[in-house]
């Protein structure tokens, strides 16, 4: 039994055979409309989540499964203080696979300790994000044709990201990439990950005006500043607008630059850029849904007939 609790737990050759797999599934779903008969989706989302959830669902649904779950802890018996590892032992009764999200870092780590199914980690706290990690690498790989020899600028608030966090490891291990690191001072990327950047000497840079690097990047990951990772009010209000991308700056971008986010989006990028054709946002929330088919079946040791 496998999980997927980071995106280093697949080896860059297995991620370019589950990328490939998601590529088969675009371009002929109907060979895999009944490939999850029988089997049974939890989702145990700890705190609220739009995207993420309903693409996990939507998938199983795609794959010809079911889905049960909760959407908030409120929901579960979370609320009457059962912890994560008698949940996810109950669950394992109940279903053959498990998407959780749960606030503290670590949660999923300790549900795969105790799951009898296979569990994958749909957020826990800041710390990672891997399924949306994967849907932002089959992004730029199917938009840009590799995951190598990129420039990625990465925008708006570093500090608390999972995603971004999640993505920079990712990217780490493919050939000749440079990192743009573009926030306030207060939302700078943790130490640790700059850190460990300059042991693998992997190029990088902490700027804090977007204008100074737009027209230097192949990809810009906007992110917005994230108010439930707050101590205080006052503070996201000071920095919530600190990054508008829009269609002035946007004139300093390469023509074949794409923009990617995501989501929910704010106010960081104006709605007047979603007719950009370089705005792949939305798009990146289809290739979700086509990734997490691929992992559903990866985990379960499932193909196509």
């Amino acid at each position: 039994m496998r999980h997927l609790l980071s995106p280093e737990d697949f080896t860059v050759q297995e991620l370019d055979q589950l990328f490939d797999l998601a590529a088969d599934i675009e371009s002929n779903m109907g060979r895999y409309a009944h490939v999850c008969d029988g089997r049974i989706l939890a989702t145990c989302f700890y705190e609220p989540s739009t995207r993420t959830r309903l693409s996990f669902e939507s998938a199983m649904h795609r794959l010809g499964g079911s889905v049960l779950g909760f959407a908030d802890a409120s929901n579960s018996s979370a609320s009457k203080g059962e912890s994560v590892a008698d949940t996810i032992r109950v669950v394992s009764c109940y279903s053959d696979i498990c998407a959780i999200r749960h606030p503290k870092e670590g949660a999923a780590a300790v549900a795969a300790q105790f799951s009898r199914i296979p569990v994958i980690n749909a957020g826990d706290g800041g710390h990672q994000h891997p399924t949306q990690t994967l849907t932002d690498l089959l992004t730029i790989r199917s938009l840009k044709g590799r995951l190598s020899e990129l420039s990625i600028g990465l925008c708006g608030d570093l500090k608390f990201g999972r995603t971004v966090h999640s993505l920079i490891h990712a990217m780490s291990r493919y050939a000749n990439i440079r990192f743009y690191f573009i926030s306030p001072p207060e939302l700078r990327v943790p130490d640790y990950i700059t850190d460990k950047l300059r042991e693998m000497n992997i190029p990088f840079e902490e700027v804090i005006r977007l204008e100074d690097v737009l027209g230097d990047l192949d990809l810009l990951y906007m992110t917005r500043v994230q108010k439930e990772r707050f101590f205080n009010e006052e503070d996201y209000i000071r920095l919530k607008d600190f990054y508008i991308l829009d269609e002035e700056k946007m004139r300093l971008a390469r023509e074949d630059m794409q923009i990617l986010h995501p989501l929910p989006r704010v106010n960081e990028i104006s709605v007047e850029l979603d007719k950009d054709p370089r705005a792949a946002y939305f798009r990146q929330v289809q290739y979700g849904v086509y990734v997490r088919m691929a992992l559903i079946m990866t985990l379960l040791s499932l193909k196509a007939e």
